[in-house]
């Protein structure tokens, strides 16, 4: 079992800063946003090159920290098309230079038809996703070009917010440079979540062989909504999901999320319980 964190859960700091404490918590690997997590490097676009992409990948391969992932986490449906244009270019910056991290894959959510990533009834409509699959196709493309992954992540307020729309928009692509980053929490909300062990199967059944991270956290329900909290603090049916990470995806990357450096150890512990189980 190979257990990470998002880097930037840590706090924005130097790159060596960073690296030694994620290494001290006893983590294996990241998630690395890197305007989000380092401190003192311009990463506007047009800056990344493959020595500084070298630079960050040593510094943390020194410290036996994989980059599993550059969370790039774009909204490729933004009204704005200009802006739009502008993260999509972002994100494809991220996948020319992913391997000089040592990295394969580049993740985004699917992001909303509001700009500020905020709701809107339509995102769950067809031309919504249908400019989405636009975004994503060319996206994929520079991932094919490149030989790395574009990953994508479902999320409940987003436009896939369903195990089979994030089944849709992969077999509208069509390409295995398309994977899934997967989180089952993000497509639980309070009109589903009992009904969470229908929903994990069936990702698994749609997608299971397109996974390539996993986000662990976990969910409670409060004030009439599912909110997000540390693995093993929840309702999450860890043991259904990981016997099914077990058949389909064994000694995949499993990341973190919604954990504080002084609980992390707590999470670690509770995660290899269940795996182990």
């Amino acid at each position: 079992m190979r257990i990470g964190v998002r880097a930037h859960d840590f706090g924005k700091q130097p790159v060596e800063d960073l690296a030694r404490k994620i290494s001290q918590m006893g983590y294996d690997c990241i998630q690395l946003a890197l305007s989000k997590a380092i401190y003192g490097m311009d990463f506007s676009l047009g800056k990344l090159n493959p020595g500084m992409a070298w630079r960050i990948g040593k510094t943390f391969e020194k410290y036996g920290i994989q980059i599993a992932v550059l969370g790039c986490y774009i909204n490729p449906v933004h009204p704005d098309k200009t802006e739009r244009r502008h993260q999509i270019e972002q994100f494809k910056e991220h996948l020319r230079f992913a391997r000089d991290f040592g990295c394969g894959i580049v993740a985004t959510e699917t992001g909303s038809l509001n700009g500020d990533f905020s709701f809107h009834p339509d995102n769950h409509g067809e031309k919504a996703l249908y400019d989405l699959v636009e975004s994503i196709k060319e996206m994929t493309e520079e991932a094919e070009r490149f030989g790395v992954i574009t990953a994508i992540e479902g999320v409940t307020r987003y436009v896939t917010h369903t195990p089979e729309r994030v089944a849709r928009v992969l077999e509208l692509i069509d390409s295995n440079n398309l994977q899934v980053v997967f989180d089952p929490v993000n497509l639980i909300s309070i009109d589903n979540y009992k009904n969470q062990e229908d929903i994990i199967t069936r990702s698994f059944e749609l997608f299971g062989d397109r996974i390539v991270i996993l986000h662990a956290k976990d969910f409670i329900i409060s004030e009439g909504q599912t909110k997000s909290v540390q693995a093993g603090k929840g309702m999450l049916n860890y043991e259904l999901l990981f016997k099914l990470l077990k058949a389909y995806k064994p000694d995949i990357n499993i990341l973190m999320e919604n954990a504080k450096p002084e609980t992390m150890a707590e999470g670690i512990s509770y995660l290899k319980s269940k795996y182990y189980d």
